[in-house]
């Protein structure tokens, strides 16, 4: 079929309601979306982007009111996170409603929702009846995509529509946690800080990501490989025990140069070390290496701090060997 990129948001309403898949923009990454309560246009999902069916969805909503019409038993501390950083980054994992398939949870008795913070995709919720399930639009495995090219280079022909929303603004995508009465559960670290949530919720036990993992697969982007560029991936501290040509090295910041004189090309995540730049840029960057053929590239870590915790959990998914279910 013929992929279109554009600017219609009646005409993206149209090809979603014909239970049709589409890409859309958010402030995170691109998602690929279809009608969430709808199983056929939810497997269409699973077919284009070739993804196991036993890794969930990220449901999308308009208001925070929706969020009874999908989740059940609902916590008041979920309903005080999603009145704080919704439209936001953040997606709460919640017992789900009947009316959410399985297919859409992975057969688990918890929903991912998430209302996101772009107007074009919002004002599309607002024109449909139902919600969107939207996983990032690339291929399974693949880096996520953060303009519309990004999604048509890897989509095109698979899809009828991708709604142009241009650049994301975070460039990562949403932080994942699992509500409970008085608890949380980083499941995914992402475009909502550790600090931030803490900083919110002072007098509330919130779980790391690497304290309190009850489930490997109980949200999106958990699998030890993901996120991941054709080129080979290592971190810049083992340069001295790889016996491969290094093409490119991947600096944090430019200050923070390391290797003189390596015959590698210099790229950097961010010109002055901000987070928000580092976070804006990675999976652009990791494309573009990709783009320029580069076989080996090395990287620098971000500072392990604020969104840092989330650049190196995808750095360090992106650089892990792959596994037998790619």
């Amino acid at each position: 079929m013929p992929t279109i990129i554009g600017t219609d948001i009646h005409q993206a309403a149209d090809f979603l309601r014909k239970n049709e898949t589409v890409g859309i923009p958010t402030e995170t990454v691109y998602g690929l979306a279809a009608n969430a309560l709808n199983e056929q246009a939810v497997a269409k999902i699973f077919e284009v982007k070739n993804r196991p069916f036993f890794d969930p969805l990220i449901v999308h909503i308009k208001d925070v009111s929706q969020i009874h019409l999908f989740a059940a038993d609902i916590p008041k501390l979920a309903l005080k996170l999603a009145e704080n950083f919704w439209p936001g980054p953040l997606t709460l994992v919640l017992k789900k409603q009947n009316i959410v398939p399985d297919l859409v949870t992975s057969g688990g008795d918890t929903v991912a929702l998430r209302m996101p913070n772009n107007e074009m995709t919002l004002e599309l919720l607002k024109q449909l009846d139902f919600p969107l399930a939207a996983p990032s639009a690339n291929p399974f495995t693949y880096v996520s995509p953060t303009s519309a090219v990004h999604v048509f280079d890897q989509l095109q022909g698979k899809i009828p529509y991708i709604l142009d929303g241009g650049s994301c603004k975070v460039g990562i995508e949403s932080t994942i946690v699992r509500v409970l009465e008085n608890s949380l559960e980083i499941l995914r670290p992402g475009g909502i800080s550790e600090d931030a949530l803490r900083s919110f919720l002072p007098d509330v036990q919130i779980f790391g990501i690497n304290e309190n993992i009850s489930s490997p697969i109980a949200a999106p982007g958990q699998l030890e490989h993901h996120y991941s560029p054709f080129c080979k991936l290592y971190a810049l501290e083992d340069h001295i025990k790889l016996d491969v040509q290094i093409d490119a090295v991947i600096y944090w910041s430019k200050k923070s140069e390391k290797l003189k004189d390596s015959g590698a090309q210099n790229f950097y995540f961010t010109e002055n070390g901000e987070f928000s730049e580092g976070s804006k840029n990675l999976f652009a960057l990791l494309r573009k290496l990709d783009k320029g053929n580069f076989k080996n590239v090395l990287f620098e870590w971000a500072p392990n701090e604020n969104l840092g915790v989330a650049i190196n959990d995808r750095l360090k998914r992106a650089s892990a060997k792959r596994s037998s279910i790619i």
